[in-house]
């Protein structure tokens, strides 16, 4: 691998821009499929945002089945298709054997290496294109791509040019920047004539206009469901873990949440149920019988047996109530009150935190644009998409990098089809 600047035209048949997930998948397949291959990756090193995917351990795939899969997908799902269905989770993991990385299933069906080391994944790939052939080049920065004579010419921010049959674009998003996605294969596509959709985070902590949930910073409430709707319509209902931050909630739930908001956060209604379990009726019976065995204690110390310690204060006061109320002056309406709010307390969402924040970037390259067979551009031919630059983004738990290894290896088969054949796939 090279870390110097590429000052002369140099020509290969499949440019790879960005050397990710999806952009080290889609290098390793065009190689195997014969085509002389070259990755620009304008880091340091290869694979930067694998390294903090999973805390560091790497989430790489999920062993859910097709159509589960596409469950875990909110946005265009049947774009991915084609893609997921040519290589998926067994292709991922005997791809990262192949090249000396065991993976484990853990909970929900989750893949990591057995190692718990995201480099590990990063070196897989690195030893698969090394041993492939792959040209590899750091440090390399692109700064714009242009159609010229029936190839698409690299302008470098180093200098210089490279010439090449086929391009695949795999930047990434914009999600964690510091790991250098910074949208830069948002501004390619527009200039080759591509639609790049709203830039939003998904998978991201979510802003709440009340100030309560501040004052419980830190509490995680466990065994919770998370419903939201729009007008009559359901657009969220799990069963799960969450967290109150200082700057509203986060935690599984409300990440996963993220993830279906719509634009318009004021049409949104979301609510917390802490007894998932128990119906109104049987939270009702329940709070009767915490009264009648504790009439003289306070409401707070009541609640203790209802939710966690910190929270019944705070819960009190939602309820209209004071927290050293005692039980026993309760009326039926407000005990009634305490029922529904346990079962509905509502959460008045404002916004995501900033997409910085976000796991994944949601929005990009519209895939109404792209042929779903071999994600090559309906505008420019020639041209291919992978990864997080799409308008496709999925729930935690290894969807998002099977995506990006899915829709990387079929970009590369088809890149390196259409540069060898000269224009066909």
């Amino acid at each position: 691998m090279s870390t110097g600047s590429m000052s002369e035209k140099t020509a290969c048949d499949v440019l790879v821009i960005g050397g990710g997930a999806a952009g080290m998948m889609a290098a390793l397949q065009a190689a195997w499929s014969g085509a002389r291959v070259l990755l620009l990756e304008k880091n340091e090193k290869l694979g930067k945002k694998i390294y903090i995917t999973g805390k560091g351990r790497c989430n790489v795939t999920n062993i859910a089945d097709a159509e589960d899969f596409f469950r875990q997908v909110p946005r265009n799902p049947k774009f991915l298709s084609a893609a997921v269905r040519q290589f998926d989770h067994e292709d991922v993991t005997s791809t990262l054997r192949m090249f000396g990385t065991e993976t484990k299933v853990e909970r929900g069906g989750r893949v990591f290496p057995v190692s718990d080391k995201a480099s590990d994944v990063t070196r897989a790939l690195s030893r698969g294109m090394r041993e492939a052939g792959v040209q590899v080049e750091l440090g390399t920065a692109v700064s714009h791509i242009r159609k010229e004579a029936g190839a698409f010419v690299a302008e470098l921010v180093q200098g210089g040019t490279l010439r090449a049959a086929s391009v695949i674009i795999a930047t990434g998003g914009v999600s964690y920047p510091s790991t250098g996605s910074t949208g830069d294969g948002y501004a390619f596509a527009r200039a080759l004539g591509h639609t790049v959709t709203p830039l939003r985070g998904s998978l991201v902590g979510l802003t709440i206009d009340e100030k309560w949930p501040t004052l419980l910073q830190g509490l995680s409430l466990k065994n919770v469901r998370v419903s939201a709707r729009v007008g009559k319509k359901r657009i969220y209902d799990e069963l799960g873990e969450m967290l109150f931050t200082h700057f509203g909630v986060s935690g599984p739930l409300i990440i996963e949440l993220s993830s279906h908001m719509p634009e318009d956060f004021d049409t949104v209604q979301v609510t917390l149920d802490m007894k998932p379990a128990l119906t109104p009726e049987q939270v009702d019976l329940r709070l009767q019988r915490e009264f009648a065995e504790n009439a003289r204690r306070q409401l707070s110390s009541v609640l203790v047996n209802l939710m966690p310690a910190r929270m019944g204060p705070v819960f009190a006061g939602l309820c209209g109530m004071s927290a050293d109320m005692p039980v026993n002056q309760i009326t039926r309406e407000q005990r009634l009150t305490i029922a529904q709010r346990l079962k509905a307390l509502p959460l008045r969402v404002t916004g995501t935190r900033p997409i910085g924040e976000a796991i994944v970037t949601r929005g990009g390259v519209d895939v109404k644009e792209v042929l779903p067979g071999t994600m090559m551009s309906r505008v420019q031919p020639g041209l291919f998409f992978a990864g997080e630059v799409l308008d496709v983004d999925a729930h935690t738990g290894g969807f998002n990098l099977q995506i990006a290894f899915s829709t990387g290896a079929l970009a590369g088969r088809s890149a390196a089809t259409w540069a060898i054949e000269g224009g066909s796939t």
